[in-house]
């Protein structure tokens, strides 16, 4: 594999690591939120923001930790065969699956650009008490989808270096 390649893998999985690796401490933010909720239920002043709040910082765990996820290839796969199959048969299998991952996080990533300049542009508010700002979680979720696209890409040469006989 070319030089150019090996180092768009290796910045690519640099990255979705050390993303994936600090947006597992999201889940502790969620807990604390909920615990907050919780909490603020049997005291005079009830919070209305944590509900939506557990939501958004799930979402972000969710974004930010899935390219992560799919760089460690703990995602779940239909095993009826792929267990069977050879190394390099699973990498020619991979590298053809991945133009169909890659045109579903495309057009994703299309609609989330679209949705969050939408968001920016007229000040999107939910339709909740609190009345928080969207765009800020749209962000987050164009990053995480941006985030998923590049590692699958990263996925694909890994696949095509191991269909040559080679390591990445």
């Amino acid at each position: 594999m070319p030089n150019a390649v090996k180092a768009y893998v290796r910045a690519v999985e640099a990255v979705n690591y050390r993303v994936g690796r600090i947006a597992m401490y999201i889940l502790y933010v969620m807990m604390g939120i909920l615990i907050w909720s919780t909490v603020s239920k049997v005291t005079p002043w009830p919070s209305i923001w944590t509900l939506e709040m557990a939501q958004f910082a799930m979402v972000a765990y969710y974004m930010l930790g899935g390219p992560y996820s799919l760089q460690l290839d703990s995602n779940v796969r239909m095993d009826l065969l792929y267990h069977r199959w050879s190394p390099r048969t699973r990498a020619w299998v991979d590298a053809f699956s991945v133009f169909a991952l890659l045109f579903y996080l495309g057009v994703l990533l299309y609609g989330a650009v679209e949705s969050t300049a939408y968001s920016l542009e007229y000040a999107e508010r939910s339709a909740t008490a609190w009345r928080p700002y969207i765009a800020p979680i749209k962000i987050v979720m164009c990053v995480g989808v941006f985030l998923m696209l590049l590692q699958a890409i990263a996925i694909f040469f890994r696949d095509v270096a191991k269909i040559r006989g080679e390591e990445i």
